[in-house]
């Protein structure tokens, strides 16, 4: 199984706000994918696993709080961490409503570029972490499923069940 690298997704209506977020991600071991509405990052969604997501707070048409609102009702992506970031600082029940609507955090711009990345980093620790466990997880799975064959082997009244347990156990120990 070949390691997979982690994504963002950075959602913004301004091409200038998701370059700069690209500029200082850069040379974090992830693969960023910008949008610059709602429906492009639920549609992006679909397509693609993310690590997390930087979302911008205040964009037209779909906000980001409905926006993460859609992104929490999905099975496949409620689990992903959503960053949201804003350059409204005038209220701090909006604070209040990022959190209620699925984010872990909340960045008023400007912010530390440095502050983010280390958030970022975090995120994308944990999601490469959590990527090893899955593939430790099933690699386990495999091994135990070759060893019941084998004892199922060793059990049947076969004349040659000892040589097929152990081509069984020897072809599983190349493969893990």
């Amino acid at each position: 199984m070949q390691a997979q690298t982690a994504k963002a997704l950075l959602v913004d209506d301004r091409r200038d706000n998701l370059i700069a977020l690209e500029a200082m991600l850069q040379g974090l071991p992830v693969e960023t994918v910008a949008v610059e509405s709602g429906e492009a990052a639920l549609k992006q969604l679909l397509i693609h696993d993310f690590a997390l997501i930087l979302l911008d707070a205040q964009m037209p048409d779909m906000d980001g709080f409905e926006t993460a609102s859609h992104i929490k009702r999905r099975e496949r992506t409620r689990h992903i961490p959503v960053i949201f970031l804003t350059a409204v600082d005038r209220d701090a029940q909006l604070a209040v409503r990022g959190y209620a609507a699925g984010g872990v955090d909340y960045l008023t711009k400007p912010f530390d570029p440095w502050v983010l990345r280390a958030k970022v980093s975090v995120f994308v620790e944990l999601w490469t972490k959590t990527q090893q466990l899955r593939t430790h997880a099933e690699l386990s799975r495999q091994l135990a499923n070759a060893t019941d064959e084998a004892i199922k082997l060793l059990q049947s009244e076969e004349d040659d069940a000892r040589t097929k347990a152990l081509a069984v156990l020897q072809a599983a120990q190349r493969r893990y």
